[in-house]
């Protein structure tokens, strides 16, 4: 099973979005944001960047 984003709405009702494993595991959890339309934009912009990213130890 491929990964997958999950859009949801917090306490505060802000959006969010979490990144799943395939195993169902949380491996990541955004930052609140104001509209869904902007968690979906944060979604397409870690598609987008992650391949690319460096890893950095710190």
């Amino acid at each position: 099973m491929a990964g997958k984003f999950e859009i949801y709405q917090d306490g505060k009702g802000e959006y969010r979005f979490r990144l799943k494993a395939g195993n169902g595991e949380t491996i990541a959890i955004s930052e609140g944001y104001s509209s869904k339309a902007s968690a979906k934009n944060g979604i397409e912009s870690v598609k987008k960047n992650a391949p690319d990213a460096d890893v950095v130890e710190l």
